[in-house]
């Protein structure tokens, strides 16, 4: 089914059911692997690892639309009555907000310049919904300025805020959940408890506020679908109280969590509780933030091999859980890395050795040092609890893009700054001996990686983006 960019409306609108065939989403992630590929291969051949000048060989993003796109159809197919607003912060590439924009998507911004980044795109502020309970005075004058209304908010000082900024606001009350199944949990920070929400509802009809509905967030990255069956409840409670105390409940933020391997069964609970809760018939407009569902599996990741060291048994001792290989092909395995594992796990620690497992093998081990790393574009695994899976690009004069051979050589991975955390996995088996001047990829790299990434150590935090697959769309181009 080809659809123009701006049809989401007419689902939204129309209630439709978006049907099309397994293998039509295939047939265009074929074409979408063989548009990177291309992508990736003329970016490299044309770097000359001897000769080139500062920069032309830094990481690079190859972004393919077309993944968007279909993930657009997904939504539609599986969430026909929720409009997601993408969350800028998780991406704020301004030609992947912009093409969402074309696509009819409305937007959760969280500060000044991400509502500056949307309006600036001819986005009508009747699209924003500023989706951040604690906010800067100075952005709740500026916002209202702008024409932006939807906001959230969780606690009496900030109803009192608005009251003296931005009176004219249309408010979301947002209500704490169960997010102890996310990757990233965002209840301990924010969100009312059910008990307060009457009095915030009072307080707010006192001071002349608009509470036009409810907001809830089950954390980023959630993977427990049932998680959304409380939230759910829990908002149709405060609907009736909101009711009850004069306000005009008319939306409902259902918030994000949503990740691309557990969407389908995401979609099909959160679904059935709206169905219940909130018929069509109710007249409610719902609405979602979507942030790494849109972005993460269109991105992918290049990186130069700028060092190599040979490691002998004995060499290198890491500390991490024991018994973490990974092949790229195990789904069953686990890449760790030092940085995520200190960051992220508690619990007893056993030491490896990089070599110990090679030693008497006949097998190389090395460590490769790549031109981004932990404070750049992989900042992921520091603040998403991502571990991305490296892959050779290119290694011996030959393209690797999608290829596995059954030659297994096994590595850590690093980046270039001074840091010992600066870690991307601490122990890999890959298919390819490496060298230096060589190239590594990583997938699913379109979440919380540049957004995050920094100039530590005076390494850049921005890197050139190849867009792809718009030539596919109708009515859409960069």
């Amino acid at each position: 089914m080809v659809m123009a960019p701006s049809a989401w409306h007419d689902i939204a609108e129309d209630q439709t059911t978006i049907a099309y065939p397994d293998d039509v989403l295939s047939s265009g992630r074929e074409r979408s692997r063989g548009l990177i590929a291309d992508a990736l291969k003329s970016r490299i051949d044309a770097v000359d690892h001897d000769e080139c000048i500062p920069g032309e060989e830094d990481a690079f993003f190859v972004a393919d639309l077309g993944e968007v796109y279909r993930q657009h159809l997904r939504w539609a197919r599986h969430l026909p009555n929720i409009h997601p607003h993408y969350a800028v912060k998780c991406n704020p590439a301004p030609q992947l907000v912009r093409f969402l924009a074309s696509l009819g998507t409305g937007f959760d911004c969280a500060s000044k310049s991400e509502i500056d980044l949307v309006l600036s795109l001819g986005v009508s502020p009747d699209r924003i919904v500023y989706a951040q309970p604690v906010k800067t005075n100075s952005y709740l004058t500026y916002a209202k300025s702008r024409g932006v209304k939807q906001m959230t908010f969780d606690n009496t000082d900030e109803l009192r805020k608005v009251a003296a900024k931005c009176p004219g606001a249309e408010l979301l009350l947002r209500i704490t959940t169960d997010d102890s199944a996310a990757l990233c949990q965002l209840s301990m920070k924010f969100g009312a408890a059910l008990k307060d929400c009457p009095k915030l509802l009072k307080l707010a009809k006192t001071l002349g506020l608009n509470v036009v509905g409810v907001a809830f967030h089950v954390g980023s990255g959630a993977s427990d679908p049932l998680a959304f069956k409380k939230a759910v409840s829990d908002s149709k409670t405060v609907f009736n109280w909101g009711h009850d105390y004069g306000h005009e409940m008319k939306i409902l933020d259902v918030g994000g969590g949503f990740s691309d391997d557990s969407f389908d069964d995401m979609a099909g609970v959160l679904r059935a509780e709206l169905d219940e809760h909130f018929p069509s018939s109710s007249g409610v407009r719902i609405i979602a933030e979507p942030g790494r569902y849109y972005a993460a599996t269109a991105f992918t990741l290049a990186c130069h091999v700028i060092a190599r060291r040979v490691v002998e048994s004995g060499d290198v001792e890491f500390e991490g859980p024991e018994g973490s290989v990974r092949s790229v092909d195990d789904k069953a395995g686990e890449i760790v890395s030092p940085a995520a594992s200190n960051m992220h796990n508690s619990g007893d620690h056993g030491a490896f050795d990089l070599a110990e497992e090679r030693e008497g093998s006949g097998s190389e081990s090395y460590m490769l040092y790549l031109n981004d790393g932990v404070y750049g574009n992989f900042s992921s695994i520091m603040f998403d609890h991502q571990q991305p899976i490296p892959r050779v690009l290119k290694a011996d004069g030959r393209f690797f893009y999608q290829i596995l051979t059954g030659r297994r050589i096994t590595y850590s991975i690093w980046g270039p700054t001074c840091d010992g955390i600066d870690c991307i996995s601490s122990r890999v088996e890959l298919s390819e001996k490496v060298e230096v001047g060589d190239w590594m990829y990583f997938e699913d790299m379109g979440a919380y990686t540049m957004c995050s990434a920094t100039r530590f150590n005076g390494f850049p935090d921005g890197h050139d983006v190849v867009w792809v697959g718009a030539d596919a769309l109708p009515g859409f181009g960069l």
